[in-house]
């Protein structure tokens, strides 16, 4: 079977997975509800095609324990589409973009992951790192003093609780007590529900009411070819870093694969393209997970967050939220990265600062990535002619 599963991939590390789960379920609501306003699309809609994406990837990818959901880098370039020509052309270009994913996995597109040198991971890793916190610094103006401290305890308490006790992760525990303390400070602290309008929303699984014409695939081809690379870029980028930190192997093509399978579902039932969010998959791993239960248990609790719990989901306060992945980007940080300049290696460098720099500035990985390799290519290409005629 294409998308089957063994036993060992989902059981063996239940506990784990399930705390994790809960964790990363959390990490995504600011993350997807920002971006979701920005793009003009329903929060609660964002939402849902997060947990169908996750859900959906969850069985069938080729990396556990990788979260993906309705990622900020994908909801920036539907932004144009949802303003030009509303959400219909938006759930279009995402069933375009989920096919235009299946047959990239089929062609193999993966094994273009090998022309992606070490240096150049390191850019793309410490880029969204550093992304990640200027997300959470531009939160900070106009807060109140309470929400100053809780985030300051929030970065302690993640630091500070594994020292006495390792039953639960500490992100789990922070949102915990600092949704508990914020009741006592209920005008005083900004909460999930204030990120945006929070409508109930009754989806559906239909086809986009929207002409099926050649002059909409003009429009809506554009979009959904941007959102296929970023989303496949992006997700064949952070694969490797789970592999990494849970010292395991993945099958890349099969993720490609369940990537547009997901986007195909999602658009389905009416949601916008998702990938791999690398922030909120160490949230996961370094939370305790390992196994598709821990994406399972994610998936699972956003749609009763959407459908049972919306008010507790409303009543998280952001400045908790905001201090747990001031600390995810953190430890997303390649630091290793940082012996290049140690040992004075100036090309290494040199494409190291300019892949990170596009990225941070353009907020495109695609360009980022794209422009790193050629950079890698074309010094490679230099050094060798010179040493060749000598």
């Amino acid at each position: 079977m294409l998308f089957r599963s063994t036993k060992n991939e989902w059981l063996g590390n239940e506990k784990n997975d399930l705390f994790a789960g809960l964790v990363s379920s959390v990490a995504i609501l600011p993350e997807v509800i920002g971006f979701a306003i920005i793009a003009g699309v329903p929060p609660l809609s964002a939402l849902f095609a997060s947990a169908v994406t996750l859900l959906v990837v969850t069985v069938t990818g080729g990396r556990p324990a990788m979260v993906s959901a309705a990622a900020g880098s994908m909801a920036l370039v539907i932004a144009n589409l949802v303003n030009a020509h509303g959400l219909n052309y938006m759930i279009a270009a995402t069933i375009l973009t989920g096919i235009l994913q299946l047959i990239l996995g089929y062609l193999g597109i993966h094994k273009l992951m090998r022309f992606i040198s070490k240096t150049v991971m390191f850019g793309f890793v410490n880029a969204l790192a550093i992304l990640i916190f200027m997300a959470q610094v531009q939160q900070l103006p106009n807060q109140t003093i309470a929400s100053y401290l809780m985030i300051v305890g929030s970065i302690l308490l993640i630091y500070v609780l594994p020292k006495f006790t390792k039953i639960l992760p500490p992100a789990l525990i922070v949102i915990v007590v600092m949704t508990i303390l914020s009741f006592f400070f209920q005008d005083h602290l900004q909460t999930v529900g204030d990120l945006g309008k929070m409508t109930d929303i009754a989806p559906r699984m239909s086809l986009p009411f929207v002409p099926m014409t050649f002059k909409t695939l003009l429009i809506i081809l554009p979009t959904s070819l941007a959102l296929s690379m970023i989303g496949l870029i992006e997700s064949l980028l952070t694969v490797p870093i789970v592999d990494k930190m849970t010292n395991s192997s993945s099958d890349s093509q099969r993720e490609v694969k369940a990537q547009g399978l997901a986007n195909i579902v999602t658009g389905l039932f009416g949601g916008q393209a998702g990938c791999a969010m690398i922030g909120q998959a160490v949230v996961n791993v370094k939370s305790g997970g390992r196994k598709r239960l821990s994406t399972l248990i994610s998936g699972a609790m956003l749609l009763l967050f959407i459908f049972v719990f919306k008010d507790i989901m409303v009543a998280i306060p952001t400045a908790a939220l905001i201090g747990i992945m001031m600390t995810v980007a953190v430890d997303t940080f390649d630091w290793e990265s940082l012996h290049l300049f140690r040992t004075f290696q100036l090309t290494e460098c040199f494409i190291l600062l300019v892949t990170v720099s596009v990225i941070v500035y353009t907020h495109n990985l695609a360009i980022g990535i794209l422009l790193g390799v050629a950079l890698s290519s074309l010094i490679y290409y230099v050094f060798k002619r010179e040493t060749a005629t000598e």
